[in-house]
């Protein structure tokens, strides 16, 4: 006789269905085919496809030339499989670093489709998750693509140890950094940790400097810095008469001049954070809209 199924059976295949979505992936087992761009998510430990990625354009990044084309020349090289630096773009705030990062990408990622090359893939990974970063790199290990991972705004407190995971996987490590992946990051700290923890550090130390070198040496491990610092006026003006251009704002030249110089002027210091902030309130007060 056939036999009666158990009336909990429903309930209980539909629990291990559940669990079975809410488990992670095997290491090394993504395909990545959905988007170009992921946010690494730590608890889960799963990457989360971002369909349209916040960028500006590498067009209308003003004031950073020297930068723009070192950075953009060694994601190419690693893009083609050639030797390459992992990058800390550090210095004053609002000056492009993160837009820097993206707009790379893109330029990068549009090529190599162009050329019916493997894509080039960006993973954002949050400063809190540092510590789970070996885990996020086990997943791209064996993947056929080639990933540039990430992190916005790195520094380190006096007492967080997560910088270790990092130099570990950056140089040292006995797996190290895999051949595929490429680690960005932007800071306002040269060396990642403040100025006040440094020299605290030494003043207490018994051997002054050893104290700080581990930390301290963290920066090293990036083969390439790029420094941002202040604009000029002239870089600043540059930077708001690309976005109007770009955005169409119907807007007078000495008018715009006037204005842009005004916002300046009442927000304390000239950036691309300011000149952006500046056109998107012009923008408001022309009633017109801004362009994806």
């Amino acid at each position: 006789m056939p036999q009666t199924p158990h009336p909990l059976e429903p309930l209980l295949i539909r629990i291990a269905e559940a669990l079975e979505r809410l488990a992670p992936p095997e290491a090394g087992k993504e395909t990545f085919a959905d988007a170009d761009a992921f946010v690494w998510q730590a608890e889960g430990s799963r990457f989360l496809a971002v369909r349209r990625v916040n960028r500006t354009p590498i067009a209308l990044l003003k004031g950073v030339d020297r930068v723009r084309d070192k950075l953009l020349d060694n994601t190419e090289n690693f893009a083609r499989g050639l030797p390459a630096n992992n990058a800390l773009l550090w210095g004053a705030r609002g000056m492009g670093k993160s837009s820097l990062v993206k707009a790379v990408h893109a330029e990068v990622a549009a090529k190599l489709a162009a050329n019916g090359a493997s894509a080039l893939k960006l993973v954002e990974i949050h400063r809190e998750d540092i510590e789970s970063l070996p885990r996020c790199l086990s997943h791209m290990r064996e993947s056929p693509h080639r990933f540039i991972v990430f992190c916005d705004d790195l520094s380190f407190d006096a007492d967080d140890t997560a910088y270790k995971s990092l130099k570990a996987v950056l140089e040292g490590g006995v797996e190290g950094r895999p051949q595929n992946v490429l680690f960005y990051a932007t800071s306002n700290r040269r060396h990642l940790m403040a100025r006040e923890m440094v020299e605290n550090e030494r003043s207490t130390a018994i051997h002054q400097g050893e104290a700080v070198e581990e930390k301290v040496s963290l920066s090293d491990r990036f083969g390439l810095w790029l420094g941002f610092h202040n604009c000029s006026q002239a870089d600043y003006l540059a930077m708001v008469e690309g976005y109007v251009a770009h955005h169409g704002l119907a807007i007078a030249p000495e008018d715009l001049k006037a204005q842009a110089l005004e916002w300046a002027m009442t927000r304390g210091s000239r950036s691309g954070r300011v000149a952006w902030q500046f056109v998107q309130d012009l923008a408001g007060r022309l009633r017109q809209t801004l362009d994806d």
